[in-house]
């Protein structure tokens, strides 16, 4: 269904096929009146909405549960942001574990060195730029309590989901900390995951990160010494699209490429959801020109990644 309304790798999986929604009966609602038709979107679902306002402006198979990939890492920044008092200048000592996982699920890295002694602040960086699954690990792992690793992660996931219980998205569960499903049970829609966004960029810290195309981090290392970390963003819609502030990609086999994305123009923001989207940036552009009334999405040059950047 799609109206318009006035007002986990395997990360590399690129193939998914691409559909279109059909009108429902009746057609779209009257839509704003600088652009005369919703736009048709590939995406098995999407959603977008006006962050200041709240209400619906794009609405596709919003409600149909669907797994979100590393989407999943919104809810995880979310979580430690909200933590009473957090203090994002902690250091945090990275450890081998966090290596083994992503080696062990072929999952997508900052390359966080064992050892190394790394802030919150930069956690939050890592995880939301280059879709760090270490990262997201080594944030669950300080937040969760527990006597083991595997206890505070656990520990760490529930708290994802009291969250989510607490911001009304009664159509999504968490079973990971990253995306990487355990048991087929990491699940949103495209309406609870644009829910979740539109509060997690109430937090400062949260849009000022996702916004950034790249960005340069220093952390001491156990020998002493200072590593350099550069990582860069994976969507590619910021630096690409006038007025993108975000938000994060996310791609797996059972998930799709999915994109949650973020713009702002003349003082008017919005926030919206792609789910398994094979047109994910081309067609997040669609929808911004079309809350924007403009015509970007037909010119727009993608932002490129250096060789060797991590892809989501």
């Amino acid at each position: 269904m799609i109206t318009g309304i006035k007002g986990i790798r395997v990360r590399r999986t690129a193939a998914v096929v691409a559909t279109t929604g059909a009108l429902v009966a009746g057609g779209a609602l009257t839509a704003p009146a600088q652009a005369a038709t919703a736009p048709t979107v590939s995406a098995k679902g999407a959603f977008m909405l006006d962050s200041t306002t709240g209400s619906t402006l794009y609405s596709k198979y919003a409600d149909t549960k669907r797994p979100m990939a590393s989407t999943t890492k919104i809810m995880t920044a979310r979580v430690v942001l909200a933590i009473p008092d957090v203090n994002l200048d902690t250091k945090v000592t990275i450890k081998q574990a966090y290596r083994d996982y992503v080696a062990a699920k072929q999952a997508s890295t900052a390359d966080l060195k064992t050892g190394d002694k790394v802030t919150v602040r930069q956690l939050l960086h890592a995880m939301m730029l280059p879709s760090g699954c270490d990262a997201a690990m080594a944030l669950a792992d300080k937040f969760g309590t527990g006597t083991t690793v595997a206890a505070r992660t656990k520990n760490f996931i529930a708290k994802m989901n009291k969250k989510a219980e607490a911001l009304g998205l009664t159509n999504t569960h968490f079973d990971s900390f990253d995306g990487n499903s355990t048991q087929n049970t990491n699940y949103t829609t495209p309406r609870d995951l644009a829910k979740l966004t539109r509060s997690a960029m109430k937090f400062s810290t949260f849009a000022g990160i996702v916004k950034k195309p790249s960005t340069v981090q220093y952390a001491p290392t156990s020998t002493g010494g200072t590593r350099k970390y550069t990582w860069y963003n994976t969507n590619q819609l910021l630096g690409s699209y006038s007025g993108a502030i975000g938000v994060k990609t996310g791609t797996n086999t059972p998930s799709g490429p999915c994109l949650v994305f973020a713009g702002t123009r003349d003082g008017k923001t919005v926030v919206g959801v792609l789910l398994n989207d094979q047109y994910r940036y081309t067609d997040a552009a669609k929808l911004m020109d079309y809350a924007f009334g403009s015509t970007t999405a037909s010119t727009m040059q993608l932002r490129t990644l250096p060789a060797g950047a991590q892809q989501d």
